[in-house]
């Protein structure tokens, strides 16, 4: 079962037991796990879903342009340098082999990941998350997203569409002045392709199941908050 609905259902189990047997300090623990589990989930909700009436919500499928302006940056301003372009052309990789997994493998993409947390932070959604810890709620989902980013770009290099379109660009005689501009130019092309659902699905495949643990963490401090609160009172 999803850890989020399990979180909720056992604090919900938790409320209706202290109720029905009129026990205050259990009804306080389920109230309070049931508050902090919900509104995590909603929270995480709203980071992929429109919600009507939440200002803010949707915010990721809401800003997919930008995200799709960072993976153009990211993948020109660090794989398809000129630098770059200029060795694999002039060393003939280009014609022996058009695997481009291990290249990518050693590239840094922490900036797509920061960029994103930049995106979200700055919505109208931000303020809402810095009520649940701000960017070190996020910091965790860094290390999955990277490794999802690697996966994704790497399946797009290793298809056989765009080996031939890089390897008609390579063939052109004027291939060392103009490549990175034409690279560039199916890059865009590709990007072209993403709708904001795409863009939703793919962050959701990365992130969303570690985002997960924050209902459940959610549950569990929301609880202890409701039996300090309940031992205080009482």
């Amino acid at each position: 079962m999803n850890k989020s609905v399990l979180t909720n259902l056992i604090a919900c189990a938790i409320l209706i037991l202290g109720w029905s047997l009129h026990n205050n300090l259990m009804m306080m623990v389920g109230l309070f796990a049931l508050s902090g589990a919900l509104t995590n989930w909603l929270a995480i909700h709203m980071l992929f879903e429109k919600v009507p009436g939440l200002v803010g919500s949707g915010v990721i499928p809401a800003r997919f342009e930008e995200f799709k302006t960072a993976i153009k940056s990211l993948m020109m301003e660090q794989f398809f340098t000129q630098e770059n372009i200029d060795r694999f052309v002039s060393g003939g990789a280009a014609r022996s082999s058009m695997r481009l997994g291990s290249v990518i493998e050693k590239v840094d993409f922490s900036p797509s990941f920061d960029k994103l947390i930049e995106v979200i932070m700055n919505s109208s959604f931000g303020s809402m998350l810095g009520m649940l810890g701000g960017v070190d709620a996020l910091t965790p989902l860094k290390e999955p997203f990277i490794a999802g980013m690697k996966v994704s770009i790497i399946e797009i290099s290793e298809k056989d569409s765009f080996n031939k379109l890089l390897q008609e660009e390579i063939d052109q005689p004027e291939v060392m002045a103009d490549i990175r501009a034409k690279v560039a130019g199916i890059i865009d092309a590709r990007l072209e392709e993403l709708t904001p659902q795409l863009v939703k699905e793919m962050v959701q495949r990365m992130i969303k199941q570690h985002l997960g643990w924050l209902v459940v963490w959610g549950g569990v401090f929301g609880g202890l908050i409701g039996l300090l609160s309940a031992v205080i009172i009482l």
